[in-house]
Order: structure tokens, then sequence, then C-alpha cells
């Protein structure tokens, strides 16, 4: 970006008016055609609340210098954290006044970063047909401006691609700190003219005039040879192509192909989805069928478990990160089968003290699980992972809390989550652990150490160690846990749970003893037959 000392005094007179008039000022040098415009802002918690405010007033600012209207240029606005939350959709609003009310009466949600969660919503949601956006067969410019100040937590380059391809036109703002690297996976390109790096909040009012100066609706499709396969059509930034109806444009942004299906709907899938044609088809791991419902894959229901999760909660994860670690914990419920006779789960959070969330005999559905683990509140502080392991072994497996009788020789599993190394000693009580019988896995995220990990973790450490180097990428460990704690991939396959004082297993034992008795019997008379036969022997040959 230019300095302020490299412009014009005019200019720079003009750049030191309240934001909100410069833009008002300026106003749309050429009315636009039909556009359909979301704005997609970053609240997470980085952004300062005079930041946030400022980044409030450039939107008023902006939208005073729009051409604004039901039949002109349609606003949404949404802004995310490590949520989405829709401001007001495109149809909302018909006049600017209603649109500025809503957003100076915006409150940040100052959590996390998701910015590829946003663009997903942005793509699925806000630019539908239910939201207020046209048709496509409208062929009305669909532009996604993006503002944010940090790294994404989560992956934006293959969900913006997607975007791209259905037609979305994308503007990726960097403020301050924000990573130029995802700003480029996000933009449009040419990316020169789609990526815009502002030093600080205080110069966003920069970006907003340049973009301003680009809402002249030139038709762009008369003048040279713009190489589109099917379709050109003239936006303020330029000719863009547009593909048939079931095709998506390809990268070099002249080039279409048959969509694929998987990409472009809510298919809902639990595996993997195979675009078949104009239609699709879901599929399951190998090992593994595909139930009724044609999406899901069949669960941990060969055999039955008791699951504690300890899960690290000190002051190196943050509050953002421990929101995506509970994310990731009730992804590991949703492939167990919760229930008082199948899976019990239960979750101890750990810092400087332990503490039980829920005990293994408090829920009996998966969805009861979920929703603990999403009002489990954060603890700070240290990392106490050798008492978290003591309280484990001495109270989280007891029957008090819930845990199965040793005698119905139902597999028992451990499972830690940390992010840093241990402030105790962890030797004695991970190696009673195992000595208990209990199955450990050790799950590192970041600074984890390794040694730490293995000497948690049952051999062999391949098969019960996981690790991932931050926290937005952790998901492609469940993959992984799922084939070790599924009983019918991995241990405890089969186990039948059966009471010895059971009705049935009495009479079963019953059964079998006298079926014994009579073989016995049997054996005894033959022998004393064959007896009486050898002493009339011995009796003749006297």
């Amino acid at each position: 970006m230019r300095g302020l000392l490299c412009w014009p005094l005019p200019m720079l007179l003009f750049l030191l008016q309240p934001w909100e008039t410069q833009l008002q000022l300026a106003g749309p040098r050429c009315r636009t055609g039909p556009l359909d415009l979301v704005f997609v802002i970053d609240s997470s918690r980085s952004v300062r609340p005079f930041e946030f405010e400022t980044m409030r007033q450039f939107l008023v600012g902006l939208l005073r210098g729009l051409d604004v209207g039901p039949n002109a240029t349609r606003v949404g606005v949404i802004q995310y954290s490590s949520q989405v939350q829709s401001v007001f959709p495109l149809g909302a609003f018909a006049r600017r006044e209603d649109m500025e009310h809503a957003i100076r009466a915006l409150v940040p949600l100052a959590q996390g970063t998701m910015t590829g969660l946003a663009i997903q919503y942005a793509m699925n949601v806000a630019f539908s047909v239910a939201e207020g956006a046209r048709p496509p067969e409208a062929r009305v410019p669909r532009i996604a401006v993006i503002v944010t100040d940090g790294r994404p937590q989560d992956r934006v380059a293959e969900v913006a691609a997607q975007a791209r391809a259905r037609g979305i036109e994308i503007y990726a703002v960097g403020v301050q700190r924000a990573d130029v690297g995802s700003l480029r996976a996000m933009a449009s390109p040419p990316l020169d003219e789609h990526v815009f790096l502002v030093e600080s909040f205080d110069l966003i009012q920069e970006f907003g005039l340049q973009f301003q100066g680009r809402l002249c609706a030139i038709d762009h499709c008369s003048f040279g040879n713009h190489s589109c396969q099917h379709e050109c059509v003239s936006t303020f930034a330029g000719p863009r192509c547009y593909c048939r109806e079931g095709h998506d444009l390809l990268p070099d942004g002249r080039s279409c192909q048959a969509r694929d299906l998987c990409n472009g709907v809510d298919h809902g899938c639990e595996f993997q989805c195979v675009s078949e044609g104009h239609s699709y088809r879901c599929l399951c791991p190998e090992g593994q069928q595909l139930q009724a419902d044609g999406k899901s894959c069949n669960r941990c229901r060969e055999g039955h478990v008791d699951l504690v999760l300890l899960v690290d909660g000190s002051k190196s994860v943050r509050p953002q990160n421990f929101e995506l670690v509970k994310r990731f914990v009730n992804q590991i419920v949703d492939f167990l089968d919760v229930s008082p006779e199948g899976t019990r789960v239960g979750l101890v959070q750990f810092s400087s003290r332990v503490r039980t969330e829920f005990p293994l005999g408090r829920y009996g559905t998966a969805a009861e699980v979920k929703q603990a683990v999403l009002a489990v509140e954060y603890m700070e502080r240290g990392t106490m992972t050798g008492l978290a392991l003591r309280h484990m072994v001495e109270h989280s497996f007891s029957e008090a809390q819930g845990a199965r009788p040793r005698a119905l020789n139902v597999p028992r599993v451990g499972l830690v989550f940390t992010d840093g190394r241990s402030q105790d000693d962890i030797s004695v009580w991970a190696a009673r652990a195992k000595e208990e019988g209990i199955v450990m896995y050790a799950v590192g995220v970041g600074k984890a150490v390794e040694e730490e990990l293995r000497q948690i973790a049952s051999e062999p450490a391949e098969l019960h160690v996981s690790y991932s180097p931050d926290f937005g990428t952790m998901t492609h460990l469940l993959d992984n846990l799922r084939g070790s704690i599924c009983p019918e991939e991995g241990i405890g396959a089969g186990t039948e749970l059966r009471s010895p004082c059971e009705c049935e297993s009495l009479v079963e034992f019953q059964g079998r003893t006298l079926g014994a008795l009579e073989t016995l019997t049997q054996n005894l008379a033959q022998l004393t037959a064959r007896l009486e036969d050898l002493e009339n022997q011995l009796a003749t040959q006297k």
C-alpha cells in the first residue's frame, strides 16, 4: 500500500475527512447494473473493539456509495468467528437506512477465526435464492467481500475454489495481521485486482475508495476476445465467463466442465461422495456397510466400550482452540454407538487440577453427550497430566462412576488429549493405567511432546499415538481413531455382555452340565460292562 505522504494534497485532505463522509462524497462514479453483494466480516477475538468500530463505520460509509435497491444492488452482511452469523440476508432490506441500522446494532462474536466455514456459509446459504439472491439464470454478478485481520484456523483454499466455481467473485481484504497466503488462496483471479492488504484499520477506507471506483457497468464483453467457452457477462470488474447449467468454471476463468455434484450439493455422506452423471452416491470405508439412509456408515456396534476422554484445558490451549477441541470430541462421539448397553462415555478436563465434567454412567445417548461437551467451560492454568492419569485410574473407571464390572470384560479405553509438556511426572500413572487393563490412546497437538505421548499410549505406539501440528487441521486424526476405538475394527471385537446370574445364562449352563453328566454316565456304564466281562473271562480260566 502507498503511504499517505505519496498522495497529492487534495487527496490527502480528502482522506482526513470522516470515513463515512469520504465514501458518501465519492459516490458511485457511475451506476452499476444489478449486483448481489455479500460482506463477510471477521469478528474474531483478535479484532479489538475500536478496530471493529472502524470496520462498522467503513461498511456504513460504503453502503452510502452503492446504488442499493431490489433491482439494482442487493446487499447482505454476515459476520464470523468460530461460528457464522447472518447480520441480514440479501433479500432483507430494500432501503439503505435499514441496512445501516442493522450494522450499527452489530455485536462482535469474539471467538476464533473460521474463515473457511464462513465462505462455505456464503456459498451455500447467503447466495441462495431463499436468502434473496437472484437465480443463476438471471446472470446477476455475485460478489463476496471478505474482510479479515488474521490467519484462518481452518482450510480456505478448497472451499474458496468451490465458491468461485459456483460463480461467486471473491475480494479478500486483509487488515494489519492478515496472512497474505490465505488472502491469495481465497480471492478470484487476477489476484492483483482482488487481493487488498491494508496496514491498519485506520486505512481501510482506501479499499472502500478503490472498490467504489470499480462499480462502473461497462460492457467489457464487447471489447476484445474474451475467450469464454459458453457465455460472457460484463461485470464491474471486467468480463466474466459463465457456463451452462450443470457445469462449473475451471480455474482458467474461461473453460467449463461438468459439475461434480458432490461439491455442489449438501450430500450428507458420512465418508465419501461419488458423482455419477446427474446423480451421486455415498461410499463407506472398506469393511463398513452403507446404512438404510444411503448416507451413513455402520458405527461401533459389534462390541462395547467404556471410554473416558482426558482433555487438556491448560492456558496454552487458548479459548478458541478449546472450542475446536470440544468439536473434535463430538466428532468422536458421532461414530460411537452411545447407550447404557453399548458404549459409555465420560469426560475429564485437567489443567493445574482435575475436574470430572461428566462420568461414564451419566448420559445414555450421543445427543446428550454432545450437548454436555459443548457446555464444558475452559479451565486454563497449568498442565498436570500425571494428576489427570491418576484421577482416571482411581476414579473414572470405578463402578460408582458408571463403569461396568470387570467380570463383564467390557474394554476400558482412555484417550488423553494434550497440547504441551506435562508439569508433573506421568510415568507412574501411565504405567499403572496399562497395568489396570486400560487401553490408552494419546492425541497430541502443536507443542505436545512425542516422548510423553508414547509413554501414555499402549503398545504398539503407531496404533495408539496421533499428532496434529495445529488445532485447525486435527480432524484428519478421526479416521485413525475410528479404526482403533471401534470394537468391530479394533479392540474388543465381538465382546458379549452376559452376566453369569442372568436367567438365560443359567439355563444354558444347566443344559451344558446335564449334557456332560449324561455323557459321563454312558461312559461309566460302558466301563462297568467291560469290567464285568473281564471278570467272567478270568473266572472261566480258573
